[in-house]
């Protein structure tokens, strides 16, 4: 009898055993999902964040903010300066010979959560007249767009899940006095959580003098190369630019790194946690075992398929529990709203996180069960039975 058959003729009978041994295999099985859920309830926080800023702008649209600035906020571009950037050759051109572009806007108001009625911040986007038309991707799903030159804004589906009072007919408190919501709107990305209105009657109302960024279509593919030269050489200009995307990325990448070494260093913790736990439950499973792998030894069966079994039976019940914890997560925190300081995006549980969780169950499993299983195929007939 080949190895191959022999290896699944005991799985099989490794499997029908498994309700005699119901709860050393739930020590690995809830382990298991326990450990997966923890770990993908964390990691989807990253996994929309990053998905939510993938999905902002276009491949074609340049960001232009001020040297330095580590975010939009931090960044100051003087009109002059604003109208300079707009007249760069390599923006495209509207039907009536203007740039595709805008000169933008964005500052924190203060907001309610939700959730608990805490004190937060909501991001307040102010556009030009190129603002909107720049963004093919915003789509309004009721109400109407704000009047320009008018105390009116329209307001993301996700800050209205995440932000108490800032429905359609609801008002926002700025320094000048009320603003009424008149509408609401949806990207798919991180603007979803935002408010927007009309740039210039914001700025009078925060009683700003300069923009934050301007905001660029460009005239072709290969038009921004040129386009980031000539704004960055103009000494008239201390402005530096991204593809928006890049930058959205960019900005993250902080977050991203901070976030993913306190998970890791949670997943390794976790994972040696699991380790030992099946560790120890398929010492006790060969123990519990000894006449049968006595008795299978007796009848032929090779040391490595015994020992192959072991760690089969080891995969397939972290396998279990990682199918238990992912599935989880996904129905309990997959597309549910969130925020990061002022930026609220959805939950994302992917495929791929799914995946790497599987993988690194069986790479639990394969570490865990190395030894029971060693011990298993290693045992002669004689040491079985004297054991029972």
């Amino acid at each position: 009898m080949n190895l191959l058959r022999q290896i699944w003729i005991i799985s099989i009978l490794n499997l029908r055993n498994l309700p005699a041994r119901a709860w050393q295999s739930l020590v690995i099985v809830l382990g298991m999902a326990l450990v997966i859920a923890v770990l993908l309830s964390m990691l989807s926080m990253t996994e929309g964040l990053y998905q939510s800023a993938l999905r902002i702008g276009a491949p074609d649209l340049a960001l232009v903010v001020s040297k330095g600035a580590r975010d939009e906020g931090q960044s100051a571009i003087p009109r002059q300066a604003a109208q300079i950037i707009m007249d760069v050759r390599g923006i495209a051109r509207a039907s009536d010979n203007s740039p595709m572009a805008d000169a933008q806007l964005l500052v924190q108001v203060p907001a309610l959560l939700k959730t608990n009625g805490g004190k937060n911040s909501i991001l307040l986007r102010g556009l030009g007249p190129k603002g909107l038309m720049l963004r093919p991707e915003l789509r309004l799903v009721a109400g109407r767009i704000y009047h320009p030159g008018t105390h009116e804004l329209i307001v993301g589906v996700s800050a209205q899940t995440r932000f108490q009072n800032i429905a359609i007919g609801d008002k926002v408190i700025l320094p000048d006095g009320e603003w009424s919501i008149v509408g609401s709107f949806t990207t798919g990305n991180l603007e979803e959580g935002m408010l927007i209105g009309d740039v210039e009657t914001v700025m009078q109302a925060l009683r700003h003098q300069a923009f934050n960024s301007v905001l660029a279509r460009m005239a072709s593919a290969g038009s921004f190369p040129s386009f980031q030269h000539a704004i960055t050489t103009n000494p008239a200009l201390r402005v530096e630019t991204m593809i928006e995307r890049d930058w959205y990325i960019a900005g993250a990448a902080d977050f991203f790194t901070l976030f993913d070494l306190i998970i890791y260093g949670v997943g390794v913790l976790l994972a040696v946690g699991a380790l030992f736990g099946c560790f120890n439950t398929m010492y006790s499973a060969v123990d519990t075992r000894l006449n049968e792998i006595a008795t299978l030894r007796a009848l032929g069966f090779g040391g490595l398929a015994v020992a192959a079994s072991v760690i089969l039976e080891a995969a397939l019940l972290s396998v279990a529990g990682v199918l238990i914890g992912a599935g989880f997560v996904w129905l309990r925190y997959d597309g549910v709203e969130t925020g990061f300081q002022a930026n609220a995006f959805k939950l994302v549980v992917s495929p791929h996180m799914i995946a790497i969780a599987l993988l690194w169950a069986v790479a639990v499993a394969l570490l865990g069960g190395m030894l029971p299983a060693i011990r298993a195929g290693r045992m002669s007939v004689v040491e079985a039975l004297r054991a029972t």
